[in-house]
């Protein structure tokens, strides 16, 4: 297992660099003393959903602006369809963008909001009602034109808002979450209707988020942003199963970090390493796990049941504390897996990843 250089760079594959629909070059942004954005250098394909994950203030909104023409950028190029767009006014850039709040026209029925950006385009009224119609039935709202955004459910609101972004034909489409106001069951059923929809239309997507379950389940590629810096790029289980630093193995999923001054005493090695929650391996009792894994004696801390998993938290050798996830099937063994019981855990040695301390 070779370690990550610290020097390393975010490598960006080869597929999305062929045909690059967004291309970003040493993108930076100031505002006064504070920089939201440095160094940002990153390509996406034509045609791909690729979300921009991380938390808030790690840039990730404010490269959106830049792309879309809402901020200039302090230095650096912003590059749309082969063209370099920086200096470009927002209304002149081939992208539609939907933000979180809609920002529909409540005056206004759906489908003249729709309508609105044909219009301002000076798209005729034949025209215009045609391609209304084609977008109000891709997002499943071919029936409701006739009624005003009050008149809706939150899910419904966030449909006329992407149709009304899909209906000018752009090249881009950017979706600033677009889906944070929504219930955690609506937020599930929008998210496969956003892959469904991207499939359809074929233009590329660039989502951006901070929940990294939405990210991973929508996107082809993502980048991990940390303060201003991309941390990793990479599809979304090269990014989960083989993260590059600890901020990456601790803000994609979960993870148990090993630290270099825990290493050598629990794993007898050098070298600060993670482990996912899922990989570990709990033992009670008189069962013992396979020779040729690494295990660890431990004391369970808390036994929490989540439904379809149970989550094991123990104390293990120099304080290390550990978190395993355990599937529970049709008959789950939970036996022993109480407070202040002993156990022993394990894992493959192909389940460590060593990172970046």
């Amino acid at each position: 297992m070779s370690p990550v250089s610290a020097t390393s760079q975010p490598v960006v594959s080869t597929a999305a660099s062929i045909a690059p629909q967004i291309a970003l070059r040493g993108l930076r942004k100031t505002f006064g003393k504070v920089v939201a954005v440095e160094s940002v250098d990153l390509e996406i394909g034509d045609g791909e959903f690729f979300a921009m994950l991380g938390p808030s203030g790690s840039g990730k909104t404010t490269v959106l602006r830049m792309i879309a023409g809402f901020e200039r950028p302090t230095s650096g190029s912003v590059i749309l369809g082969g063209v370099d767009e920086t200096a470009l006014p927002a209304f002149r850039r081939d992208v539609s963008t939907v933000f979180q709040d809609y920002a529909l026209f409540p005056h206004m029925t759906v489908g003249q909001n729709v309508a609105y950006g044909l219009k301002v385009r000076g798209v005729g009224g034949a025209e215009r009602t045609r391609r209304v119609g084609e977008a109000l039935e891709m997002v499943r709202l071919g029936d409701l034109g006739a009624r005003k955004p009050g008149e809706l459910s939150g899910g419904q609101r966030q449909r006329v808002a992407l149709a009304r972004a899909l209906v000018t034909r752009p090249k881009v489409l950017l979706l600033d979450e677009p889906l944070g106001a929504l219930d955690l069951k609506l937020r599930e059923q929008m998210q496969l209707e956003l892959k469904s929809i991207q499939r359809e239309v074929g233009i590329t997507f660039l989502f951006v988020t901070h929940d990294q379950d939405e990210a991973l389940t929508l996107c082809d590629r993502l980048a991990v942003f940390n303060a201003g810096r991309i941390e990793q790029v990479g599809a979304p289980a090269e990014v989960y199963e083989h993260p590059s630093s600890a901020f990456v193995a601790g803000f994609v999923g979960s993870s148990n970090v090993i630290g270099a001054a825990q290493s050598p005493k629990v794993l007898k090695r050098e070298g600060t390493y993670a482990i996912r929650p899922e990989k570990i391996r709990v033992f009670t009792g008189s069962a013992k796990p396979a020779a040729g894994e690494l295990r660890i004696d431990a004391t369970i801390r808390e036994v929490v049941y989540t439904g379809p998993t149970t989550r094991v938290v123990a104390d293990g050798p120099d304080g290390l504390l550990l978190s395993a996830t355990i599937l529970n099937d049709e008959s789950p063994d939970t036996a022993g897996l109480a407070r202040g019981e002993k156990a022993t855990l394990a894992w493959h040695e192909s389940a460590l990843r060593e990172l970046v301390s």
